[in-house]
């Protein structure tokens, strides 16, 4: 059997351009990811060697123009990118997942050339790790509410209060940061997007511990914390725009994460449902793939994987990804219990199998709440797919 690089040769000459490109993205996750991984085992260094693996292969940078460090490309090569790689991204992926899907391309869409220029292609080869500090203790979903302060003072912006909920922040170099600089203006209206430094005087980054035993999340104290004046994404009071803008991105991203991990990878992180194919298999080992009821319930689950996919294709509203992905976490928590935890709620720590599930277990309610609840999804639904009125 021919190599991919082989078959790529052979079709240089007669191909079309989608076939070519399709064997290189092959020829990347057959050949090269496995060669920059090979002997590394720390997860942030194995994150920074895959994702500069990534944008050295042309890959990462799709959809950015080649001016600031993305590689271009167009719809066909992100429709091939996006099939050829589903499920085969390492879970190092999700430490950049908030840099790469959410600040990333609202700093594309949105910032000045400067700061194209200063963030597009670091961000995209590994060189940084991005966090998302918008949450605070009396804004959550009311989040216009916020009331960390940004106060212009010279050549720099001085930022002091108080973030929550952030994920990754204790190993993030740059954080995308709403603060409010006009206090006398609307809510809406005096918010600005920044650009916060992380690794400097002024920020205090503290973890939360969760009822899964892990610490995904963090509290960020800002106290007199420094921000260049240029770093400003949009217009200065004009930060509500780009937040909402983010928001999109992150619904898509949340609704089509589960089809993008490697559901050989048992990961004791983020918000993704368990794959399916994991399920197949903890049916199998418990003997119950025979049962009727756990057969059907499998099957539902599988369509749901593939509607998530699905969705993701076809651009749908980020809400509805946002929904289908809460469902579907449920529902697949729901059966890993029945089969893996069914005994009883007490399981021994040093069985890797029950925990692991049992962390999912736990772990799925918070689907609901992070990147925008349920409630707030529905409602967004309604007024702005639908057109009906405010309630």
């Amino acid at each position: 059997m021919r190599s991919p690089a082989e078959q790529a040769a052979s079709l240089a000459g007669d191909g079309s351009r989608a076939e070519r490109f399709r064997l290189r993205v092959r020829e990347f996750f057959d050949v090269s990811l496995p060669r920059s991984l090979a002997g590394l085992d720390e997860r942030l260094e194995r994150a920074r060697a895959w994702r500069r693996a990534f944008y050295d292969a042309g890959l990462a940078g799709l959809g950015y123009p080649e001016s600031f460090g993305g590689h271009g490309g167009d719809a066909s090569d992100l429709a091939v990118l996006a099939e050829e790689s589903r499920g085969r991204f390492p879970p190092e992926e999700d430490v950049f997942g908030i840099g790469v899907r959410m600040a990333l391309p609202v700093i594309r869409d949105l910032a000045s050339p400067d700061l194209k220029s200063r963030f597009l292609r670091s961000g995209l080869c590994g060189q940084e790790i991005w966090c998302q500090l918008y949450s605070e203790p009396g804004a959550g979903s009311d989040l216009a509410s916020l009331s960390t302060s940004a106060v212009r003072d010279g050549d720099e912006w001085v930022v002091s209060g108080q973030k929550v909920w952030t994920s990754g922040a204790q190993h993030s170099d740059l954080g995308i940061l709403l603060a409010r600089t006009d206090p006398t203006a609307p809510k809406h209206r005096g918010i600005t997007m920044f650009v916060l430094p992380m690794h400097q005087p002024g920020v205090t980054v503290r973890p939360l511990r969760q009822m899964t035993g892990v610490s995904e999340f963090n509290e960020v104290f800002l106290d007199e914390a420094k921000v260049p004046a240029s770093w400003v994404v949009g217009d200065v009071n004009d930060g509500w725009r780009a937040a909402v803008a983010l928001l999109g991105y992150e619904r898509v991203a949340t609704g089509t994460s589960s089809v993008e991990r490697p559901t050989a990878h048992k990961l004791k992180a983020g918000r993704a449902p368990l794959p399916v194919a994991q399920l197949v298999q903890l049916a199998a080992a418990r003997r119950r793939s025979d049962d009727v009821s756990v057969r059907q319930d499998l099957a539902r689950l599988y369509s749901g994987e593939r509607i998530m996919a699905w969705l993701g294709v076809r651009a749908a509203h980020p809400s509805i990804g946002k929904l289908w992905r809460t469902r579907q976490g449920r529902a697949a928590a729901q059966l890993a219990h029945g089969l893996a935890l069914g005994g009883g709620a007490a399981w021994e720590q040093d069985d890797q199998d029950r925990d692991y599930f049992a962390y999912h277990v736990l772990n799925c309610r918070a689907m609901s709440i992070g990147g925008g609840t349920d409630e707030m999804q529905l409602n967004t639904l309604a007024e702005k797919a639908l057109g009906l009125p405010r309630s």
